[in-house]
């Protein structure tokens, strides 16, 4: 079936959002394509590094005088708010487009409908749902942060088939093979931050960072959680500062000494603590949000998968399935749920699964 350039256009609109998640942070990865009138692509624009300029605005910029009487396809509905610069709604009527075509619409209460109406009160014809779904996929960190005062949070697990990330003895280097632990890096690049426990940060002494070609500039910002008995993160962590941001929470009253922490140039942000005395895992997350984090790649480990499952926090599950059986005596990727009724056990559903070497991977997104 040959789709039509309405859906061709806001797919490739889609595929430049995609390409910048991760870099884009406090704002959305939007895309934006402009088609000329005689059916002619005039301009792409994608949001800038940080946030600026707006994907309207480089779309707008480079289709210059051909944009009047074209078509505009934007991933997420155009702002409506004048600050700095005038607001790609209002650029956009300005323009003389005869049409924007958009995925969904921005629930942000700066604008909420309002760049629809702006658009409409000048003339231009407006559609929108156009691929709702996958608009909603892409834009989900500042649909979650809107609505929730949270960044989207995507867990990834990889473990064995009975579902250990480590055997007895704590080894779990490497479970999954080369293609996964790639593919890891992957979502690393495409996250603002990437979230462990200071367990994980300590025994496992990793670099957080994206390694793949080409890609070693989009790295993260790298969070640690910590408590007042936590081990402090150090080696790589410290030594790869220049990469990417070290950010440590930790509680205000239950503190460990970081001064030499700080020296090395880590941030130490202050955040409520839970009833047990430990970082809240929830108010971490709006910590994070209110910093302009919109997704979070959380990679472990047990402790603090299993906190955030347990309060229904993660919103995506990336679970890789190593072809290896463990046994009860290693450790297991989820520890105890309290869960006594399978009514409360379908929190996910898988959205797609592929393979990779020799593991698979599973997408899952929150059912409930």
């Amino acid at each position: 079936m040959i789709a039509s350039p309405d859906s061709a256009h806001l797919r490739t609109a889609l595929a430049l959002g995609r390409q910048a998640l991760g870099t884009t942070w406090p704002n959305q990865a939007v895309g934006c394509v402009i088609v000329a009138a005689d059916g002619r692509v005039a301009g792409r624009g994608v949001t800038g590094i940080g946030g600026r300029p707006h994907a309207e605005v480089q779309a707008l910029t480079e289709a210059g005088d051909r944009a009047a009487g074209g078509t505009a396809y934007v991933t997420l509905e155009p702002c409506a708010h004048d600050g700095a610069t005038p607001s790609c709604a209002r650029l956009l009527a300005e323009a003389a487009l005869a049409r924007v075509v958009i995925g969904t619409h921005d629930p942000d209460p700066r604008t909420n409908g309002a760049g629809t109406a702006l658009l409409a009160a000048a003339g231009v014809t407006v559609t929108s749902g156009l691929h709702e779904d996958e608009a909603k996929r892409l834009h989900a960190g500042h649909l979650r942060r809107v609505a929730s005062g949270r960044p989207q949070v995507t867990l990834k697990l990889a473990a064995s088939l009975d579902g250990r990330i480590a055997t007895s003895t704590g080894a779990s280097q490497w479970l999954t093979g080369q293609l996964a632990r790639r593919h890891g890096h992957l979502l690393r690049a495409r996250h603002d931050a990437i979230l462990v426990g200071a367990g994980t940060a300590t025994r496992d002494d990793p670099e957080l960072t994206c390694r793949l070609p080409g890609l070693g500039d989009r790295s993260p910002v790298r969070v640690v959680v910590i408590g007042a008995e936590s081990p402090l993160p150090s080696g790589r962590l410290l030594s790869t500062l220049g990469s990417s941001p070290v950010w440590l929470l930790a509680t205000a009253r239950r503190r460990p000494d970081t001064t030499e922490l700080e020296a090395a140039g880590a941030e130490i942000i202050d955040v409520a603590a839970d009833a047990s005395g430990r970082p809240s895992l929830e108010q971490a997350l709006r910590t994070l949000a209110a910093r302009g984090v919109t997704s979070v790649l959380v990679e472990g480990g047990q402790t603090v998968a299993t906190a955030l499952l347990r309060n229904r926090l993660v919103d995506t599950l990336v679970w890789y399935s190593a072809d290896a059986v463990v046994g009860s005596d290693g450790l297991a990727a989820v520890g105890e749920l309290a869960r006594t009724a399978l009514s409360e056990t379908r929190d996910f559903r898988t959205v797609r699964a592929r393979r990779l070497g020799p593991d698979h991977v599973r997408f899952l997104e929150r059912a409930t």
